[in-house]
C-alpha cells in the first residue's frame, strides 16, 4: 500500500512529536512527585534527631575505619 507524503507506516511525524511531548510532561510530573515525597520525609525529622543520626553514622564510620588497615595511596607518592 503506498504511503502518503509526510507519513509513514507508524504515523505522521507530528504524532510522534505529540507523543514525545506527552511523555516529557509525564516525566516532569513523576519527578515532581518523587521530590515532594523526599522533601516531606526530610521535614519530618527534628534537628535534634538529625544531629543524633549524624553522630551515630560518624561513630560507625570511625569504628569501621579503625578496624580496617590503612591502604596505601595509588599512583605517585611524595618523597
Amino acid at each position: 500500500m503506498p504511503s502518503r507524503r509526510g507519513t509513514s507506516r507508524f504515523g505522521s511525524p507530528r504524532t510522534w512529536l505529540k507523543f514525545a511531548g506527552l511523555a516529557g510532561a509525564v516525566g516532569v510530573a513523576a519527578t515532581g512527585v518523587v521530590v515532594a515525597r523526599s522533601e516531606r520525609r526530610r521535614r519530618e525529622y527534628e534537628p535534634d534527631e538529625i544531629r543524633e543520626r549524624l553522630h551515630q553514622r560518624l561513630a560507625v564510620a570511625t569504628a569501621a575505619a579503625a578496624d580496617d588497615p590503612v591502604t596505601p595511596r595509588r599512583g605517585r607518592t611524595r618523597p
